[in-house]
């Protein structure tokens, strides 16, 4: 499987601070949560990435 493996699957994101200064993003996937925390420079470097990733969705033409 790849990024571009389509599943049908729902899940929910949330983003938010804790209370002791790390970055948590919080996904619920049916049963299944994972809370995964990140130290603000390292969310900043994710943010990062996934700009670039839109910016680069962005040139792409579907079905093309």
């Amino acid at each position: 499987m790849s990024i571009n493996t389509e599943r049908d699957l729902e899940a929910n994101l949330q983003i938010g601070p804790t209370d002791q200064g790390m970055v948590r993003l919080f996904i619920f996937a049916g049963e299944l949560e994972i809370p995964m925390d990140f130290e603000p420079q390292e969310a900043k470097d994710i943010a990062e990435e996934i700009l670039a990733a839109v910016k680069a969705a962005e040139t792409i033409k579907p079905g093309s």
